[in-house]
């Protein structure tokens, strides 16, 4: 029988050198943040100006709706002063949460439950990210009423309301805008109207502050 070289058998073992291939575990964390914070400001621009773009479901992540979510969450609650407020504030930041994030996976489950085509973390995903035009409603909200006085209490509540109503129907159409089509046609109605409740809870929780 003939003799076989070695070299034309035997496999290729090496490791390749190209440095995508090596994945993102030996990276400093830095680097690592820095994407991830590129990332999260990226589709937070998706959600500024609203697109056709499918970024916030193909590349899905968690970090942009929880860093939103806890900056709903800090800035909501309104305890007073004491030891009793503190434990006050921190059941408000505990409801926050369960708010944001119930409310979002009740939403999803509809949506599921209406044979929508995304997956469960792609749906939560879109719609904490859809929380933005919110946030920035609570921070202007918040900056209104260090300007209240009893001369202009009623001036300052309308020009919230406005401000609200505006970032309510910006979250929605986002959001509408993202997860529309992948929605069944003849059920959109259904998976909509919790999205407008879930966003709406949320509104009255701003407009409520004192």
């Amino acid at each position: 029988m003939e003799d076989i070289p070695l070299e034309d058998i035997a496999g290729n073992i090496s490791v390749p050198e190209d440095e995508d291939a090596l994945g993102t575990l030996d990276e400093p964390v830095s680097t690592t943040l820095k994407r991830d914070l590129k990332a999260i400001l990226q589709k937070c621009k998706h959600v500024i100006i609203p697109s056709r773009s499918k970024a916030l479901l193909h590349d899905w992540d968690l970090w942009g709706p929880l860093l939103l979510c806890i900056i709903l969450a800090m800035l909501l609650p309104t305890g007073s002063s004491g030891d009793k407020g503190d434990s006050v504030s921190g059941v408000h930041f505990i409801q926050v949460f369960v708010v944001v994030w119930g409310g979002s996976c009740l939403v999803t489950v509809n949506a599921q439950l209406l044979r929508a085509k995304l997956s469960f973390f792609q749906s939560v995903c879109t719609l904490g990210y859809c929380l933005l035009p919110l946030v920035l409603s609570l921070i202007i909200s918040r900056t209104l009423l260090m300007f209240t006085t009893n001369t202009v209490h009623l001036t300052i509540f309308f020009c919230r309301l406005a401000v609200i109503i505006f970032a309510l129907v910006w979250s929605l159409w986002a959001s509408t805008g993202f997860l529309s089509d992948y929605l069944p046609v003849d059920k959109k109605t259904l998976a909509m109207y919790p999205i407008f409740l879930f966003y709406f809870a949320i509104s009255c929780l701003i407009l409520a502050q004192k």
